[in-house]
């Protein structure tokens, strides 16, 4: 089949137009994702590393379960509050500005934190790295939207977006040793944990604005065949958008559609945060093992997790189904939370939390590639940023729920159940919003056949 967008009396003939486009998608693919994961996994290490740092921070510091949700929580208030204007500010200086000096700043506040000693400053820190970090993922979100049509971007999601679980492979595998530096240097290890995690962001900056073109039309390494191809392909997306180029910041942020989307990633993401902030307590107080061996645990669900991304990602794209992508995975996610907070033997409990581990990531492409059909412009970098504000204060509800039922019955069982509820909220709200989505094309559809040639 032709690809999209293409004009009847283009020059080259399907099958050149077809080999442009593969060419460009594949340099795309090589020379934006890897560099575009390693920034989203750093992003993810930083903001979750405190899971690991609190097995002895806690007890350093004297940081009740509730403190420690709370300030865990306040990086996602920080974030929400400065979504929208990051977003936006990044369509004013350029992706790749904007985005390096996300990662300088938040690099240094996650380094920062192993200065904190009182709880205030463990809250003001936090807050200030969340503010910070704001605009990065609804960022490169954006950014994938000039480079990749509609038609495969949950895959080109799922390949950046794979720093997010194998994030936890590397935070996993390395936590152990940081945290066994205790007294090096008279550092305590989740000091050492905070620096060494912290700073590589700082300097990967540097690789972001030396090597990311702002868009198609600035890279050097694509032809001028190629170029086109690539704004065709944009420019067709773009003009059956439900709120494309014409379409106003406050319009996108009032969109219905916006605010769904949103939902489902706060129910889902409500639930992925609540376990994940104390994941390392949980599987330790389970299995009873050392602090290595957890995190070479959590790093096997993310290699797993990794894996489940890729496959389901792919699957959607060549199927074109999005919603049981999405909604399957979140009633594993809650049937895995439920099943660990009943069962008492170690095995089951493990089985159970690594299944809802991977159900979370293999749902992120398809989810993700949503907001890109209806989206388009600055719409999507208003309606983007909109999406993950609302989603952002998941990871404030989440650890604190986790912080106050542990507190308030000494055991993290209680918490663990009441995830069933984002759980089936979130495959709830994405079944409703595609099949809202399938009768707007339809009338639209319907729209232009009654327009189209007599």
């Amino acid at each position: 089949m032709a690809a999209i967008g293409l004009e009847p009396n283009a020059a080259a003939p399907p099958q050149g137009d077809a080999a442009i486009g593969a060419s460009a998608q594949r340099k795309a693919a090589i020379r934006l994702l890897p560099i575009i994961s390693i920034g989203y996994g750093l992003a993810y290490m930083d903001r979750i590393n405190i899971s690991f740092a609190s097995l002895r921070m806690n007890s350093d510091l004297h940081f009740s379960a509730t403190v420690y949700g709370l300030g865990a929580g306040l990086f996602f208030i920080g974030y929400a509050l400065c979504e929208v204007p990051s977003n936006l500010l990044l369509l004013r200086f350029g992706p790749k500005r904007w985005l390096a000096r996300i990662m300088f700043t938040w690099g240094l506040l996650a380094a920062a934190m192993m200065f904190v000693r009182t709880p205030w400053q463990f809250y003001g820190v936090r807050l200030l790295l969340g503010m910070a970090e704001a605009g990065f993922f609804p960022g490169v979100l954006y950014y994938l939207m000039l480079w990749f049509p509609a038609r495969m971007r949950a895959r080109a999601v799922s390949r950046f977006y794979i720093a997010l679980p194998l994030s936890s492979v590397v935070m996993g595998a390395v936590a152990g040793w940081l945290m066994g530096l205790q007294g090096t240097l008279g550092l305590a290890g989740w000091q050492w944990l905070f620096l060494v995690e912290g700073l590589p962001a700082a300097l990967f900056s540097f690789i972001f604005l030396w090597i990311l073109p702002d868009g198609p039309m600035q890279a050097a390494w694509l032809t001028a065949d190629e170029r086109m191809w690539l704004k065709r392909q944009i420019d067709a997306d773009s003009s059956q958008a439900h709120l494309g180029h014409e379409a106003g910041v406050l319009q996108a942020l009032l969109s219905p559609k916006v605010w769904m989307i949103g939902t489902y990633f706060l129910c889902a993401l409500t639930a992925n945060y609540a376990y994940y902030f104390s994941a390392p307590a949980i599987l330790q107080e389970a299995t009873g093992w050392t602090v290595t061996n957890v995190g070479f645990l959590i790093a096997g669900f993310g290699v797993a997790g990794a894996a489940g991304m890729l496959l389901n990602g792919a699957h959607s794209d060549r199927s074109g189904e999005r919603t049981f992508h999405c909604v399957v995975p979140c009633i594993l996610m809650g049937a895995g939370y439920l099943t660990a907070s009943y069962a008492r033997t170690p095995w089951l409990i493990v089985t159970t939390l690594g299944i809802s581990f991977v159900a979370f990531m293999s749902m992120q492409g398809p989810a993700l590639a949503v907001p890109t059909q209806f989206l388009a412009g600055r719409a999507a970098a208003a309606g983007i940023a909109a999406m993950n504000t609302i989603t952002m204060f998941s990871g404030f509800i989440g650890p604190y729920w986790m912080g106050v039922t542990k507190d308030a019955t000494g055991s993290y069982w209680l918490g663990l159940r009441g995830l069933i509820v984002p759980s089936v909220g979130a495959a709830l709200v994405m079944f409703l919003l595609t099949r809202n989505l399938a009768r707007t094309y339809a009338k639209a559809r319907l729209v232009a056949l009654a327009d189209g040639p007599a």
